[in-house]
């Protein structure tokens, strides 16, 4: 009769569960993915469908500043999360709210846009198919980013109060997952609509 151990080791390293908390916001981030598929396919499907204008390239201008914020702001939540590991506050704080102004200017470039593109381009959400699918690919990044600044704000607020210790680092990463996602969204829809849709 043969016999399986029931401790099994391997050498040189040990498995843990991961936590619940990255599971839970892995588990997030691919539902998200799901949706921003949905969306995405959507957007390309009716590139060109429109019966009658505004076409994108008639009233498109690539958000290159808005881009580049976003995207640097990876950059700077990363050092952020370095900074709280090693408990250098100070830092952290820094760190933190340019990630938050880097956000809000990339979220004050949208409302610009769409301010421009409704009133001065009378593109809205009925005017033809690109106005449906761009303010619904648009808008839910854009939401996105609303909720992710929201966090972000609350985060510099409690910590400016000193109520964010080198103990919340783990919670710092959880959160900044989120924000690493949001920022990939934005290659694919920036990429879909400013430059494959135009």
């Amino acid at each position: 009769m043969s016999t399986i151990p029931l401790e099994h080791t391997m050498i040189g390293s040990d498995w843990h569960l991961p936590k619940r908390g990255v599971v839970g916001m892995c588990a997030l981030i691919v539902a998200e993915s799901a949706m921003f598929t949905i969306f995405v396919v959507a957007y390309i499907y009716y590139i060109g469908k429109s019966s009658f204008g505004p076409t994108p390239r008639q009233v498109l201008h690539v958000p290159v500043l808005g881009t580049i914020c976003l995207l640097s702001s990876s950059i700077f939540i990363w050092l952020a999360e370095r900074e709280i590991h090693r408990a250098r506050m100070s830092r952290f704080k820094v760190l933190w709210g340019i990630t938050c102004l880097l956000a809000a200017v990339f979220l004050s470039g949208t409302a610009q846009e769409w301010y421009r593109l409704i009133f001065h381009e009378g593109l809205t959400v009925r005017t033809n198919l690109f106005g449906t699918t761009f303010y619904s690919l648009v808008g839910l990044h854009a939401a996105h980013v609303t909720v992710g600044l929201t966090i972000l704000t609350l985060v510099l607020i409690f910590a400016l109060a000193n109520r964010v210790r080198p103990e919340h680092a783990y919670q710092v990463q959880v959160f900044s997952l989120y924000w690493h996602f949001v920022d990939v969204v934005w290659v694919v829809v920036f990429t879909t609509v400013y430059i494959v849709g135009r």
